[in-house]
């Protein structure tokens, strides 16, 4: 396998290459000496002939078995999700801060060292203030510059974020500050994390490795907890001091490792990287270049990049809402991440600490450190989940969940808590609950809500519609952390009807409105929602048969992404849904660039050849 010019070889790359020179021998081998013939496509004859007459065409494709653990899988795995652990480390750390008695002494403004609800939610709030713009910036820059340089950078802001923090021990405000300038670049890797697994992992683990980001994220608030513990008897600034400086390590190991990784083999093709592409995916299915995976994937990128495209290469930004069944996926995407906080789970992490104090437990850090290990512990079944029983029930049983748990900690918490009866068994039993929420919420929405955002969009908006997608979790977040202490001094526990309310509803619209994404190619997801394939029934859907998914001459866009005609696309009920192309020639027609030696089957591109 040639090394790519003006890529250094990492040890990774030489690792894979030489995998895949030995498999290559081997694959060689096997077919001189086997009397079985590419999955029974042709059959030798008695004689040792081969019946098919292109079949020594076919025997050059490698058709070997993939091996998707593997170590750039794992790289892959623990290097990019870290940017979901500086999130939850520093979500987590700030809930013990709130208690600790030598920052309350230095930032408080209420009687008796305690925090005024304006000032504790500024301080909790503003980071996510930062994130909502770190989000919605992360976008343009990452079309403009790729995957890989920008998640350094905002590695780097976040840095600045907390030098800006740990340099005060008098000014609370620029505590609020420093928070914010961290908060951009926890927004900026909330998108460009799930956006970079999403492009090039495998689709067998897309939906895994893309919830690695919340594994990381359950990671990270679960050492915050653990170190706040530690150094919550200490005395002086360092009880605060020493668990933010910590939080240097993170970006630092994440912005050195991802000059190890490639770039997103989607974002090198549309740079014209084709090769760089292609090198790229067989090295993440841990292939050849001329492996049948490597081919259909560069087909069906280069196929949906050929239709998308059609009408012209550049697109104006409000296409995230005109584009092809845009508006649709783009207000799902919206509600599915305000969902996620709206399901209560950081009411337990920004405020537990507070919460379980209230509850007249003896140490109330314990307390964080026990659900805290709960939440990171019940997210390793959570990957196991988003594969084996798809996006779709998961989401819809874990809703449901939810749902009740909230419902027996609210009520418990007004009629028994709140009215003085019953104080410890109504504490026992509310952990008890909080614990099962939090079990239900690590195993379904928490991971699989990170995973649906990096799919349900095309390459084409990926960026721009995950940077707003991302950019509604965070201003719900900063709502929930702002509002939640003026609300609960209000309506006390019943504040959790609230949240859930809103975990009900999310049952109910995953289950009208998203299509399930286990297992099928990022390109044929944007096809079935194109061709408004029904949410309840998509679980079973599969492609017409002889009907190619994404070069449909109907899902060609014109110039404005705009007049495709759904109603007559492949695989609706009409009898003109197909259409008899002529072969590609000098002056029309789709020719192949992908490496793949495939023609598709229709062709939308008008006035001239692509190259």
């Amino acid at each position: 396998m040639p090394q790519i010019i003006g890529m250094p070889m990492s040890f990774l790359d030489w690792l894979d290459t030489w995998k895949v020179s030995r498999n290559e021998k081997k694959s060689k081998s096997s077919l001189l000496g086997s009397a079985n013939v590419q999955s029974g496509e042709t059959t030798p004859k008695q004689d040792g002939s081969i019946s098919d007459p292109s079949f020594a065409e076919k025997a050059e494709e490698d058709n070997s078995k993939i091996r998707i653990l593997r170590p750039r899988i794992l790289a892959m795995a623990l290097v990019v999700s870290i940017g979901g652990l500086i999130f939850g480390y520093d979500t987590g750390q700030i809930s013990g801060f709130l208690e600790m008695e030598d920052f309350k002494a230095r930032f408080a403004d209420g009687p008796n060292d305690t925090f005024g609800n304006v000032r504790s939610g500024t301080i909790v709030g503003l980071l996510s203030i930062g994130t909502l713009i770190g989000a919605l910036c992360s976008a343009p820059i990452a079309d403009r510059f790729g995957r890989r340089i920008c998640i350094v950078v905002w590695n780097l802001v976040f840095c600045v974020g907390v030098i800006v923090q740990i340099s005060t021990s008098q000014h609370w405000y620029q505590i609020a500050i420093g928070r914010w300038v961290a908060g951009l670049g926890v927004g900026g890797l909330s998108v460009l994390t799930p956006m970079y697994q999403s492009e090039t992992a495998p689709r067998q683990v897309r939906g895994a490795l893309v919830s690695c980001y919340q594994l990381f994220i359950t990671c990270g608030i679960w050492l915050a907890n653990c170190v706040n513990f530690g150094t919550h008897l200490m005395t002086g600034p360092v009880q605060w001091q020493l668990p933010m400086g910590i939080g240097f390590i993170f970006p630092a190991i994440m912005a050195t490792g991802i000059m190890f990784l490639r770039e997103s083999p989607r974002w090198d093709y549309r740079n014209n990287n084709m090769d760089r592409a292609r090198a790229t995916i067989a090295k993440s299915y841990g292939v050849s270049e001329n492996h049948f995976e490597v081919k259909r994937e560069m087909r069906e990128i280069k196929e949906k990049y050929d239709a998308e495209n059609a009408g012209g290469g550049k697109h104006k930004w409000y296409e995230v809402v005109t584009g092809p069944r845009m508006a649709y996926r783009t207000a799902l995407g919206v509600t599915l991440q305000a969902l996620q906080q709206l399901t209560g789970a950081n009411f337990f992490f920004y405020y537990g600490t507070t919460v379980f104090a209230g509850i007249g437990l003896s140490d109330s850090f314990v307390t964080a450190i026990i659900l805290g290990s709960i939440n990171f512990a019940m997210t390793f079944p959570g990957l196991y989940v988003v594969e084996h029983f798809g996006r779709r029930r998961a989401l819809i049983a874990g809703a449901l969940w939810m749902f009740m748990c909230f419902m027996i900690f609210a009520s418990i918490g007004h009629f028994l808590l709140e009215e003085g009866r019953q104080t410890n068994t109504a504490g026992t039993v509310m952990i008890v609950f909080t614990a099962l929420f939090i079990a239900g919420y690590a195993m379904t929405w928490g991971p699989i809500i990170w995973a649906v955002i990096g799919e349900i969009f095309p390459t084409r908006y990926r960026a721009t519609c995950m940077g707003v997608s991302s950019a509604s979790n965070w201003i719900w977040n900063f709502l929930i952390s702002f509002f939640t202490p003026f609300i609960t001094s209000a309506i006390d526990y019943r504040y959790g009807y609230v949240f859930a309310a809103c975990n009900f509803a999310g049952a109910v619209i995953v289950y009208f409105f998203l299509c399930e994404s286990s297992g099928r190619s990022l390109e044929e997801i944007d096809t079935m929602y194109i061709l408004h394939v029904s949410p309840i029934k998509s679980t079973k859907w599969v492609a017409p048969e002889g009907e190619d998914l994404v070069t449909a001459d109907q899902l060609y866009l014109e110039p404005g992404a705009r007049n495709i005609k759904k109603q007559d696309a492949a695989g609706m009920e009409t009898a003109h849904g197909r259409e008899e192309v002529p072969a590609p020639n000098d002056q029309y027609g789709v020719h192949d660039i992908s490496g793949s030696s495939w023609e598709p089957e229709a062709s939308g591109v008008r006035g001239g050849s692509v190259s």
